[in-house]
C-alpha cells in the first residue's frame, strides 16, 4: 500500500512486520524516531508478542539484545554515532556469538566537535567487527533491507547493521510502498534460533578461546561473511518475487554498460550523483553509477566485473581515515588491483555538508579531463585551512583545530556551536 511517512516511521513498520520478540531502546538523535514509532506500537496492541525494554545507554540496549537472541528471541535494536563507539565491545560480542541481531544505524558523524549531522564515519569505525553492513539509497530500499536484514542475518546466524543517512533519510517524508503482514509472513519465516540458552539443558556460550584455536575461531567469521555474498544477492530476488522490487543485493548499477568514467558511492548521495550523469549524458560524457549496497561483505568480484571496462573509477565516500584518506576506495583498490585504471578518492559530506549536484558535476570534469587529485575532499575551504595551518606554524602551542578553523570563519564559526 502506497503510503507518505517520514523514513524513521517507514523503517519502525518494516521492523514490526517483522514480528521482533525483544525491542531495546536508547534514543539518539537521529535513530530515535524509530523506536519511539515501535514503541507506540508496543504500548498501543499493533505490535503484540513483543517486550520493549527501555535501557539506560547503547551499551545496554545491545546487550539486551544479546541476551534476548542468546534466548530465542528475534532481537532489534536501534543507534547512531557516538551512540554505536559506546555499544563497541557489545558490537564484535554480538558478531563472534553468531547472534542474529538486527540493528538500524542511523548514520551520523563522530565528535569531536560534536556533530549531529550525516556521514559515514559511525558505521565505518564497526567496519571489521564481524557484522554484515548494508546501505540503503532511498527510504523505500530503507524499509525493504530491514525485512531482508531479519532473514539474511537468521539464515546465516549474524548481526546485520542497516545504514540510513541520519536525518537526510530518517527525516524526510517520501512516498513508500508499505507491505502487508501477510507478505512478510511468506518471506520471512518464524525465527528458529541454531542455539539458544535454556536453563533446563545448561550451556557455556562465548567461553575463552586459547591461542591453539583463535584463528580458526575468525577465520569462520570471515567464512560466514563470504557465504553471505552468495545469500545476499538469492534474498534479494526472492524479495523481489514476493514484492515485485528490486531492493538489496550486492551493488546496483545505472549507466554503466558503455561507461568510461565510474563513480562509486553508498547511500542517498547515489541520487544527486545520477541526476548529475543524466546531465553528463545529456553532454554526450559517458559516465555510470555502481552503488554499493552490502559493504560488509565487501563485493569484490561484484565490483571487478561491473568496472572492468571503465577508464577510471571515482569512489565519492563520506568517511575518511586520518591519515591515510579514503576508506571505501581503499577496498574498491582492492577489487580492481593489478588494472591500470585510477581509483580516485573524493571525501565529500562530512558532517552533513550538502554534496550538490554543481560541485559533483565539475568534480567529474576534472576526473575526466584527468585533472582530480588522487585524494580530493569536495567544496573545501582551503583558505580557512591554511591560515590555520600557518598560525600554528608560528606558535609554540596549538590549541584544538576546530577552535581556529571556527575562530578563522568569524560569525559563521558562532552559529555553528
Amino acid at each position: 500500500m502506497l503510503e507518505q511517512c517520514e523514513g524513521s516511521h517507514a523503517v519502525a513498520k518494516a521492523v514490526a512486520l517483522s514480528r521482533p520478540e525483544v525491542i531495546c531502546a536508547y534514543p539518539i538523535s537521529p535513530q530515535t524516531h524509530i523506536v519511539e514509532g515501535l514503541g507506540e506500537m508496543v504500548k498501543s496492541g499493533e505490535l503484540t508478542s513483543c517486550e520493549f525494554v527501555n535501557v539506560e545507554s547503547e551499551f545496554a540496549a545491545l546487550s539486551v539484545a544479546i541476551g534476548a537472541s542468546a534466548a530465542g528471541a528475534r532481537s532489534y535494536t536501534a543507534t547512531a554515532s557516538q551512540g554505536l563507539l559506546f555499544m563497541a565491545e557489545a558490537v564484535y560480542n554480538a558478531s563472534g556469538l553468531g547472534l542474529p541481531i538486527v540493528m538500524t544505524v542511523a548514520n551520523r558523524a563522530i565528535g569531536a566537535p560534536i556533530n549531529i549531522w550525516n556521514d559515514h564515519t559511525d558505521s565505518m569505525s564497526m567496519r571489521d567487527a564481524g557484522w554484515l553492513q548494508i546501505f540503503a539509497e532511498t527510504n523505500q530500499e530503507a524499509l525493504d533491507l530491514h525485512i531482508q536484514a531479519f532473514k539474511i542475518a537468521e539464515e546465516l546466524s549474524l548481526p546485520v547493521m542497516v545504514c540510513m543517512d541520519g536525518f537526510i533519510l530518517t527525516h524526510a517524508y517520501e512516498r513508500v510502498d508499505m507491505p502487508d503482514q501477510a507478505q512478510v509472513d511468506r518471506f520471512l519465516p518464524p525465527y528458529e534460533p541454531r542455539q539458544v540458552l535454556d536453563p533446563s539443558d545448561p550451556v557455556t556460550i562465548g567461553a575463552m578461546v586459547g591461542p591453539e584455536a583463535f584463528t580458526e575461531v575468525r577465520y569462520l567469521a570471515h567464512a560466514k561473511q563470504m557465504q553471505a555474498l552468495d545469500l545476499i544477492p538469492q534474498i534479494a530476488a526472492e524479495f523481489k518475487k514476493e514484492f515485485g522490487r528490486d531492493s538489496g543485493g550486492l551493488i546496483k548499477t545505472y549507466q554503466t554498460d558503455d561507461a568510461e568514467t565510474i563513480v562509486i558511492a553508498m547511500g542517498s548521495v547515489l541520487g544527486t550523483i545520477k541526476d548529475t550523469v543524466d546531465d553528463l549524458r545529456a553532454e554526450g560524457i559517458k559516465v555510470g553509477v555502481l552503488g554499493i549496497t552490502s559493504y560488509r561483505p565487501f563485493p569484490i568480484s561484484a565490483i571487478r566485473d561491473a568496472t572492468a571496462h571503465a577508464k577510471r573509477i571515482v569512489v565519492i565516500e563520506k568517511c575518511f581515515a586520518v591519515g591515510v584518506g579514503g576508506i571505501v576506495s581503499r577496498d574498491v583498490r582492492s577489487a580492481v588491483r593489478n588494472r591500470p585504471q585510477p581509483v580516485l578518492t573524493v571525501v565529500a559530506g562530512l558532517g552533513g555538508r550538502a554534496i550538490t549536484k554543481a560541485s559533483v558535476h565539475k568534480l567529474l570534469l576534472e576526473a575526466i579531463a584527468d585533472k582530480l587529485e588522487l585524494l580530493t575532499f569536495m567544496d573545501l575551504d582551503w583558505g580557512v585551512v591554511n591560515r590555520v595551518l600557518e598560525r600554528e606554524k608560528t606558535q609554540r602551542r596549538s590549541g584544538p583545530i576546530a577552535e581556529g578553523i571556527l575562530r578563522d570563519m568569524g560569525n559563521v564559526g558562532t552559529q555553528v556551536v
